[in-house]
């Protein structure tokens, strides 16, 4: 069965006050999740806490299409005590989704392969007057050299349909500490000449890019 699918769905949060924070992730371990997998169209999913940047936790969940979302915002969906307390009370309004389909490579490559155990995030979004450029630039001249970097298990880009921001990146890690590497820094650097102006157009998000830790399973 795949486990990745041609849509994504992220979940960001920051906890209201980090005396939650015991109770919030066995809530979401536990729980949650479980139950979110349980739904029609979630193929996998895993928990992440941010090293650099934010929001502080995130969650992952590989969909086999955005319409996969309708279930979960169904509101007769049933829906336990823990659930209700968790969100008003512990989470509050300190939470980001992110949803949409891949448009970054064309087809979902490696479809059975698990979640990563890092991650780097990065939510953008760009001027609508050169969207086409830049995304004929970031997949054409930007991405691929980074899939080459040691430590680089997968790159995609999702063009963003459930949020403030307009396209998100997500690199997969074998561990956190592969943008830092001179590999990484080189490919940044120099990818194309292109480069300088291109990123000039981007608006990131707060807290991004984001770099995450795989926290469960």
């Amino acid at each position: 069965m795949a486990k990745k699918g041609p849509a994504i769905f992220m979940v960001f949060t920051d906890l209201s006050d980090r005396k939650y924070e015991e109770e919030f992730n066995a809530w979401y371990n536990t729980q949650h999740l479980p139950d979110l997998l349980s739904l029609p169209g979630f193929l996998d999913a895993a928990r992440y806490e941010a090293v650099k940047g934010g929001p502080q936790y995130l969650a992952v969940y590989e969909i086999a299409g955005v319409e996969a979302l309708a279930a979960l915002d169904d509101p007769n969906r049933q829906r336990g005590a823990w659930d209700r307390r968790i969100g008003p009370q512990v989470v509050g309004k300190n939470l980001t989704r992110i949803v949409g389909p891949q448009i970054f490579p064309q087809a979902v490559e490696a479809p059975d392969r698990g979640m990563a155990p890092a991650l780097q995030i990065g939510r953008m979004s760009v001027p609508a007057g050169v969207d086409a450029e830049w995304n004929a630039w970031y997949n054409g001249a930007y991405i691929p050299g980074y899939r080459k970097v040691p430590g680089v298990i997968a790159a995609r880009r999702f063009r963003v349909t459930q949020s403030n921001v307009g396209y998100s990146t997500v690199y997969e890690f074998e561990r956190p500490e592969v943008s830092e590497s001179a590999e990484w820094l080189e490919q940044r650097a120099s990818s194309s000449p292109d480069n300088e102006r291109m990123r000039g157009h981007i608006t990131m998000a707060e807290g991004s890019p984001g770099v995450y830790r795989r926290i469960y399973p």
